[in-house]
């Protein structure tokens, strides 16, 4: 079992968003991956991604870049 620690967790309004967005991600080479979303969290679509805090402005750049929107960005131990 992973150890849990302090995540970047971005949510989607749909799950169509999440699989854009792991498409993106595998096309830009941006670090992370889809998981479901924490119990701790509420979202929309039950899919989000999960990548280290220290990208967080590398991923809203792609996102805006590729026009992703996301339902919220949270930091979440995961």
């Amino acid at each position: 079992m992973r150890k849990k620690e302090l995540k970047l967790v971005v949510t989607f309004h749909t799950t169509a968003d999440a699989m854009a967005m792991e498409k993106a991600c595998k096309q830009y080479d941006v670090p992370g991956r889809i998981i479901p979303v924490p119990r701790a969290i509420s979202a929309g679509c039950g899919l989000s991604w999960c990548a280290d805090l220290s990208v967080r402005e590398e991923i809203a750049a792609m996102m805006k870049k590729v026009g992703i929107e996301e339902e919220a960005m949270h930091e979440c131990m995961v």
